[in-house]
């Protein structure tokens, strides 16, 4: 399987993110949403950026422990299963593909302010123009994807400030008055409605894969990526509503498509409008970017996993890009640009909504499920508070969204597992971190270890961590799991027993030595830690065998129950590297948490990876 490359810096990590926020969700939906609640427009921005945080922890967290294409479908797979992994993918896919066709349209739409004349047709063309040129974009290099990102995200943000700056002085507080009823259900139908706009922030996780260093870049970027843009979206939203008043919306179904420009002109004149019709296209062209660069990703992923044909799974072999997924993604856009406008974004939303109720159970089942590779280097706080919350709240939000949006999502799921039972369940090989937590709670042996194993390749690659000697050695090494009390006379016998292929040394030889090595002075380090160690006869062979002994094994008085041993061999020429093994095997242990996650550990190859994804300086 081909590897994408690690190129995304924080900067583009920040901008991707930000970008897939500032679109439609600020420069078209504030006049539908004001139609809806009135000046309560602005609690209901703040209500749908507050939700979202549980699943920005959620995501965070995700994804510094598995940085993978596909974001909430590799997440979702992995800690549910292929069938709710399937939905969940194809669920992501249809959700980015939708807001990105909205941020289309939304760039012919903002056209008319510079071209009064263009025709509704125009404005698709225009729309299919640019969604072509951001297929090109994406298919030459991810690099120079999200270098236009960031030069378009800056960009946005600057002339945001600015319109935010000087429209205070132009506010009027009786047009804050106007319309204000408050209702809580109306306030939620409206956070749902506009929570498609937060919803472009946690995509980064589509990429992660592609970004450089993600255990510190991903979490840092998207939480900077919030503040920012929840601060211009609040502000923005209360300088609008400021200035324009019922303006923004005179009915239910007539109100403003170009709300922020509408506003701009009032106190910056006619320059005003056109430089904020042109951040607007700005924002849009971001949203679109980044859009098909996420939503690209997940067909990918699920390609990998089988749940889809291979097609999807083709890298460019000059430009390292999943070209074929990038072309199918562009042309499904294509057809949606030609979609009803409120539909469609209710439909994006209750769809996203779903996926980070999916997202926030997949944190609490990866957390509970015993999984000992499972390693984020982000943790969400608040755990499991925070997620439950989440959960119950966007399920009231789904319910507040209206029958027709639940409709469409549902026949689109329903497609999506029927799919998945024709296509992918005979295909999908891979356990679940939910198998995971039934074993845990049944105590049977219900799974594999290919999770675990992926896991821990996940690490490898997340870490960036080359194989040593070290670790090649502890890959092949033999393990014990030793479940009684033992004495060390017994415990020796059974070593050398096991050592014996390994050294090609009579297993009399090996016990012999290990006694006379004791003998001379103890090998156990501290109360539970031992590492006898023996010299061979010959050259170029060493070998290291690790011991678990729930229950002890009793070295001497002073050491009665030694439960982990690191039993080394090796020849007098090998006395170099023997310190090197000595000074791994320390690095390891000293680790605050090594000796819970030895004890804890279900199988001998969970003691491997013990060790191999140990802490240590390479």
């Amino acid at each position: 399987m081909r590897k994408l490359k690690r190129e995304l810096q924080l900067i583009d990590v920040f901008s991707i993110a930000a970008g897939a926020m500032i679109s439609s969700g600020l420069f078209i939906l504030p006049g539908l949403a004001y139609a809806k609640s009135g000046s309560m427009v602005i609690v209901a921005y703040l209500l749908a950026g507050f939700l979202v945080i549980p699943s920005v922890f959620s995501k965070a967290e995700l994804a510094t422990a598995m940085p993978k294409s596909g974001g909430a479908y590799f997440f979702i797979e992995r800690s549910m299963g292929a069938g709710l992994g399937t939905l969940s993918g194809i669920s992501a896919w249809f959700s980015l593909a939708f807001k990105s066709a909205f941020a289309l349209l939304g760039i012919g739409a903002f056209a008319t302010i510079l071209f009064p004349e263009i025709s509704m047709l125009q404005i698709k063309l225009i729309a299919i123009f640019f969604c072509l040129l951001f297929m090109v974009t994406n298919l030459i290099g991810t690099k120079h994807s999200s270098r236009l990102q960031t030069w378009l995200v800056g960009s946005l943000i600057v002339i945001l400030f600015f319109y935010i700056f000087n429209g205070m002085s132009a506010i009027k507080l009786e047009n804050f008055s106007s319309k204000i009823d408050f209702d809580a259900k109306i306030i939620f139908m409206t956070a749902g409605l506009i929570f498609i706009s937060y919803g472009g922030l946690t995509k980064i996780a589509s990429v992660a894969e592609e970004v450089e260093n993600p255990s510190r870049n991903l979490p840092l970027g998207m939480f900077l990526a919030f503040v920012i843009v929840t601060i211009i979206y609040v502000f923005t939203v209360f300088v609008t509503v400021g200035v324009l008043g019922d303006k923004l919306a005179s009915s239910q179904t007539n109100f403003s498509l170009t709300p922020i420009s509408d506003s701009a002109e009032v106190f910056l004149g006619s320059w005003g409008k056109v430089t904020l019709a042109i951040a607007a296209l700005l924002a849009f062209i971001s949203t679109a970017n980044a859009g098909i660069l996420a939503a690209s990703r997940n067909p990918m992923a699920m390609s990998r996993d089988r749940l889809l044909p291979r097609f999807f799974n083709s890298v460019n072999d000059r430009f390292k890009t999943p070209h074929n997924s990038i072309i199918f993604t562009s042309i499904f856009i294509i057809i949606v640009l030609f979609l009803p406008l409120e539909i469609l974004v209710k439909t994006a939303s209750t769809i996203m909504i779903l996926l980070f109720i999916f997202v926030n159970l997949s944190l609490i089942i990866m957390r509970e499920s015993g999984l000992q590779n499972y390693r984020p280097k982000f943790r969400s706080p608040l755990y499991p508070w925070v997620q439950i919350f989440a959960i119950i709240a966007y399920g009231f939000i789904i319910v507040q969204m209206g029958k027709i949006p639940l409709i469409i999502a549902g026949t689109f799921l329903f497609s999506s597992m029927i799919w998945y039972l024709l296509y992918g369940k005979i295909r999908a090989n891979k356990d679940s971190a939910l198998l995971h937590l039934i074993r845990k709670i049944k105590d049977k042996e219900l799974v594999s270890n290919t999770l675990e194993t992926e896991l821990k390749e996940i690490i490898w690659e997340r870490d960036n961590i080359k194989k040593d000697r070290f670790d090649e050695i502890i890959e092949k090494c033999t393990i014990l799991d030793i479940k009684e009390k033992i004495n060390l006379d017994e415990f020796f016998k059974i070593v050398a027993a096991k050592m014996e292929n390994s050294l090609e040394m009579k297993a009399e030889v090996i016990y012999e030595r290990l006694i006379e090595r004791e003998k001379e002075s103890t090998t156990v380090l501290t109360n539970n830690l031992a590492i006898p160690h023996i010299i061979l006869d010959g050259e170029k062979e060493f070998d290291i065998l690790l011991v678990r002994c729930k229950k002890g094994v009793y070295f001497s008085e002073n050491a009665t129950k030694i439960q982990m041993v690191f039993v080394i061999a090796g020849t007098r020429d090998e006395r170099h590297y023997h310190l090197r093994s000595l000074a791994a095997i320390a690095q390891i242990v000293q680790d605050t948490t090594f000796e819970k996650k030895w004890m804890n550990a279900k199988s001998t190859n969970a003691l491997r990876d013990v060790v191999l994804l140990g802490k240590r300086r390479r």
